[in-house]
């Protein structure tokens, strides 16, 4: 099976007296989200920051561009989608579920909820114990499939930059004591820290994908019987930068794009004989 991954993507309101930023939006958002959606795939995934507020404008407009597209979209929640009101009207607005496991032959896939609900002061990731038992009950059921997790926020002191303040989940909160309990190949996806980057520790793979307006970009991840190939889709357009420079909470990140072992990798899968208990 194939999926594909997008990153913080920002969707904004715009202010309506800068000459030219409306329809730049407008035209920006509408191409590569068409061409992200084309991309064929079993499922279409946003890392969260799907929009640059979580207002009802935001939501409603990315949605109403995604609903044109046949496709099995999911979105996990970032900060900036819940700044604007709350978890429960977000939920309602975009009809996705807080936190849930999809099943598959090949895989298990998980979506986490790591945002924390308007608050302007934090905006670091956190986890509660219910969603934590709910996730540890995941990867232990998983056993030695290959397990995918979604989420805005990295692991602390994995990818780039999640070893600084408000850039990963909490350091508090003990994730490996659950991460290490996996069985055979899994793979943590992240957005949040706007730069690309993908880190092996033991059998998890984690991978940082960059705010699409710092880079008109996203993953594709292919299941193959003895692999899991990920690849980097790039498509070039003339108005991301002139989007990014005029919008509010959003500031560009000129690193953004990293190198070519932060944007593709292959994982061999292990056979089930080869993993040790």
């Amino acid at each position: 099976m194939k999926f594909s991954v997008l990153g913080d993507l920002h969707f904004p309101e715009v202010e309506q007296n800068v000459q030219g930023l409306k329809e730049a939006k407008r035209d920006f958002y509408r191409s590569f989200l068409g061409h992200f959606l084309d991309n064929e795939a079993d499922m279409h995934i946003s890392l969260g920051d799907l929009t640059n507020f979580g207002t009802t404008e935001e939501l409603e407009g990315v949605y109403q561009i995604i609903h044109n597209k046949p496709n099995h979209f999911h979105h996990v929640l970032g900060n900036h989608d819940l700044y604007g009101q709350s978890i429960e009207r977000v939920l309602e607005i975009t009809k996705q579920p807080l936190y849930h496991t999809v099943a598959k032959d090949d895989a298990i896939f998980a979506f986490l909820n790591t945002a924390k609900e308007m608050d302007y002061e934090d905006w670091g990731g956190s986890i509660n114990q219910e969603q934590l038992d709910w996730f540890e009950e995941v990867v232990e059921a998983s056993g030695t499939k290959p397990l995918f997790v979604f989420a805005h926020h990295p692991v602390y002191n994995t990818t780039s930059r999640s070893d600084m303040d408000k850039l990963s989940v909490d350091p508090n909160i003990d994730m490996w004591r659950i991460l290490d309990k996996k069985k055979g190949q899994a793979v943590y996806f992240n957005g949040h820290n706007h730069q690309n980057s993908i880190v092996h520790k033991g059998n998890w793979t984690f991978v940082q994908v960059a705010a699409c307006l710092d880079e008109q970009a996203w993953r594709t991840i292919e299941i193959t019987e003895n692999h899991i190939i990920i690849s980097h889709h790039k498509v070039m357009s003339e108005q991301a930068d002139f989007v990014s420079e005029q919008i509010n909470h959003f500031r560009p990140s000129p690193e953004a794009a990293g190198t070519d072992k932060d944007v593709q990798s292959v994982i061999p899968i292990l056979a089930t004989s080869d993993i040790i208990s």
